[in-house]
């Protein structure tokens, strides 16, 4: 990538704060998405942790649901950290009716399927691809993948259970990478931009976030 790519979070619930400090110690700027003019440009999409439904609905009234729809059939790289995963996966099993999705990974998910907030915890994975030091991922309310299509790349488990997904431009993670101060993640996906982060994954500090251990 010739000039230096923009990445759009969309900001209409979640942890976005937390998306931005980490693209911005990695050097690359962001946008916050609330109105669908905001998307001329991005290079990228995040759509962060909150409650899937309430995205799914705030996506609807403004306006931005079709765009982004689009913008991903055509192939933008996205990133979905927990509700974001439910947002981009292919089957939600325990959804809504009412609840759309992108539809952009052939996953199936259930909402939750790790525990409720009092059963948030921390625990290290490997992450494929990424340096032999474990990641500390945080898990609250946490997605549950229970199936995936065969194009699906599986990155990490826990407990035999898939928590970081890729096929394609689409990372999607159960967990939550922003809460930690270990930024590789979000290196792993901007490397689907031809961005190189500012940062050696293998020097990430490491951070706890205070989430109950398992």
């Amino acid at each position: 990538m010739n000039t230096p790519p923009v990445i759009g979070i969309l900001g209409l619930q979640g942890a976005t704060q937390a998306h931005r400090r980490a693209l911005t110690r990695l050097g690359v700027s962001s946008i916050d998405v609330k109105s669908p003019s905001q998307l001329d440009g991005i290079d990228g999409l995040i759509i962060p942790g909150g409650e899937s439904t309430t995205i799914s609905m705030l996506a609807e009234s403004s306006g931005l649901f079709e765009p982004i729809a689009a913008l991903l059939a055509d192939g933008l790289p996205v990133l979905g950290t927990c509700a974001g995963m439910i947002l981009l996966a292919s089957n939600v099993l325990d959804g809504r009716e009412d609840q759309r999705r992108f539809e952009a990974i052939d996953i199936s998910v259930r909402r939750n399927g790790f525990g409720r907030q009092i059963d948030s915890f921390e625990t290290d994975i490997d992450i494929s691809g990424l340096s032999p030091q474990p990641f500390p991922a945080v898990f609250i309310r946490a997605p549950m993948v229970e199936a995936h299509g065969p194009d699906v790349e599986v990155l990490a488990s826990v407990d035999g259970r898939p928590v970081l997904c890729r096929h394609g431009a689409v990372l999607a993670c159960a967990f939550h990478p922003e809460l930690s101060d270990d930024d590789r993640v979000h290196e792993l996906f901007l490397a689907g931009l031809g961005v190189s982060g500012a940062r050696c994954p293998s020097d990430a500090p490491r951070a706890s976030a205070g989430a109950k251990p398992r």
